[in-house]
């Protein structure tokens, strides 16, 4: 686990298993499943930038394989990961915590976000924050 000491934000090296026809792993394990009311899988072009928001109540795992560049705002203060290709990470980003990805090529990336919340367009859960740009 990477979370540093005065990170609320839980990061971690997930188990993937790869070989010639690709990689497989498990975003979730049955307890964490069991919380989420909301899912959701983004596909991110080469340089852009997907998040750039937090939550207000909702409690949010993302898993992203790398590569992938991380930046995370917490308490004001700033935090940058990169994911490393071949490792995939999965965050529990708790609940005014601002989270944002960026694809630093030369593939797609690909995001599995899952939240606590259900995704309401009426009542949004997400506040936009730019941290990543």
């Amino acid at each position: 686990m990477k979370t540093l000491p005065s990170m609320r934000t839980q990061i971690e090296s997930i188990r993937t298993i790869r070989d010639t026809r690709g990689a497989l792993f498990e975003p979730l394990d049955a307890e964490q499943l069991s919380r989420q009311h909301n899912t959701h899988v983004v596909l991110t072009q080469p340089g852009h930038i997907r998040g750039n928001h937090y939550h207000l109540k909702g409690t949010e795992i993302s898993v992203v394989p790398g590569p992938a560049f991380i930046r995370l705002k917490e308490d004001k203060a700033i935090y940058d990961f990169d994911v490393p290709d071949g490792e995939t990470w999965r965050l529990t980003i708790p609940p005014s915590v601002v989270h944002a990805y960026r694809n630093p090529g030369p593939g797609v990336m690909l995001l599995i976000a899952f939240n606590t919340e259900l995704h309401n367009p009426a009542e949004p859960d997400a506040v936009r924050e730019e941290i990543l740009a």
